[in-house]
């Protein structure tokens, strides 16, 4: 039985090259968030290392081979999941690790762009590998080449909470409606969307993409975000956001680092799906020739 009322925060972050310094960040946002009453704190992309240098983010970053456990250690300490696991219990929030840099298991050399859910208990309840990676080129000699780097994921992914399910993605899966549309149909409430968008593709296209995927499948979206002129060089456009099922921005960020808080009613929902039922009335079609 789901509960109707969730308070949630996302943590905007600028989040450095260094793996402990950034672990000292993200702790400190989710005891603040704690603090403002969050019983589910969500994280942005990439937040325990944002490190274009594809061999030093390798040689930063653990493997974490199974739920609960990992074969090497980030930066000799302990690792990803070790961390995350504990801060959730620590506080006893839902944590929602935004997305983390860890080595792939399979394929040496290469990362993966993971999205890790721990419970107030603190045990690994999913995990999440972005699927749709970031080959673009913005003009005036702006491009990035993710999959060069990282290995893509293969799997849509749900998750389990108090207040319903949880559809995962990572930023730039949100330009791929049919991923939230599956997660919708097979009973998503919630997605969580941590980002690094850039400003140019922010500034013209981050809240009308996270309305239109709130609208369109009658959900909540929590998108934390990176923001400002980060230490790799990539400048990201903040305005972590909280949208309703109805695309009403219930909290938004600035350009600073920052924590919102939102209370969200996931019995809106049910009222937002009657009044204007999309997932209810879409027909299958035949394709065009």
């Amino acid at each position: 039985m789901s509960q109707n009322i969730l308070r949630c925060a996302c943590v905007q972050m600028s989040s450095t090259t260094s793996i402990e310094r950034n672990r000292v960040s993200i702790a400190e946002g989710v005891a603040r968030a704690r603090s403002e009453g969050a019983s589910f704190v969500f994280l942005p992309e990439c937040c325990n290392l944002m490190q274009q240098d594809g061999e030093r983010a390798y040689a930063a970053c653990g493997v974490e081979v199974s739920e609960g456990a990992s074969s090497e250690l980030e930066s000799e300490s302990e690792s990803a999941t070790a961390f995350f696991a504990r801060l959730a219990e620590l506080h006893g929030v839902w944590l929602q690790a935004g997305s983390v840099v860890v080595r792939h298991e399979s394929f040496s050399g290469k990362l993966v762009n993971r999205s890790f859910l721990f419970s107030p208990a603190g045990e690994e309840v999913a995990r999440y590998d972005k699927i749709h990676l970031f080959d673009v080129d913005l003009g005036g000699g702006e491009s990035y080449r993710e999959s060069a780097r990282f290995v893509a994921g293969e799997k849509a992914v749900l998750a389990e909470t108090p207040w319903g399910k949880l559809g995962m993605s990572v930023c730039y899966d949100l330009r791929f409606p049919r991923l939230y549309r599956h997660l919708a149909e097979r009973g998503a409430v919630l997605f969580a969307v941590p980002s690094a968008f850039t400003v140019p593709t922010g500034k013209a296209h981050w809240a009308c993409l996270l309305r239109a995927r709130a609208i369109e499948n009658g959900c909540f979206v929590v998108a934390a975000a990176q923001t400002g002129a980060l230490e790799d060089g990539r400048k990201c456009w903040g305005h972590s956001m909280v949208v309703s099922p109805w695309g009403e921005v219930l909290a938004e960020a600035g350009e600073e680092e920052e924590i919102i808080v939102a209370e969200i009613d996931l019995a809106l929902i049910d009222e937002i799906r009657a009044r204007v039922p999309a997932l209810a009335s879409e027909r299958a079609f035949l394709p065009c020739e």
